[in-house]
């Protein structure tokens, strides 16, 4: 595996984790955005990821890569309705529907996609450095 393997594994990872942050980010943002009905209310956004493997040519020997697949918008749910009559938003009834945002949730798993952003820098770095070093030896 060479080094320009390693900085392509790891910008992919970094571009996973990053729309996993920001559909987190909008999740957390729009945790009040309420609707009349569950339809109108805000939908969480969920990321979606595969692998992508790539063999290398003459070697028995492979590598991953992370590809992002698309965002999708959770269904539609009457779960966090709020009996709210004076809200100009509410319906006949005089419900509001909030999303069906986790906040405990959604802070885990930022936790989570932090550290991933972290440890792919860090293999960047070290990459970087260790090219640098080999450049240098050769001087």
């Amino acid at each position: 595996m060479s080094l320009n393997n390693l900085y392509e594994i790891s910008g992919s990872a970094l571009n996973a984790q990053m729309v996993r942050l920001n559909t987190i980010a909008s999740n957390l943002a729009n945790i009040s955005s309420a609707g009349s009905s569950p339809e109108e209310a805000y939908r969480p956004l969920k990321p979606v990821f595969s692998v992508m493997y790539q063999q290398a040519v003459g070697e028995n020997k492979g590598s991953a890569q992370v590809q992002v697949d698309g965002v999708l918008e959770m269904p539609p749910s009457a779960k966090n309705k709020r009996y709210e009559p004076d809200n100009p938003l509410a319906d006949q009834e005089g419900y509001v529907f909030y999303p069906d945002i986790n906040v405990m949730q959604e802070m885990a798993d930022m936790l989570s996609a932090t550290r991933s952003y972290q440890s792919s820098m860090e293999v960047m770095v070290s990459a970087k450095k260790l090219q640098q070093r080999l450049l240098s030896l050769g001087e």
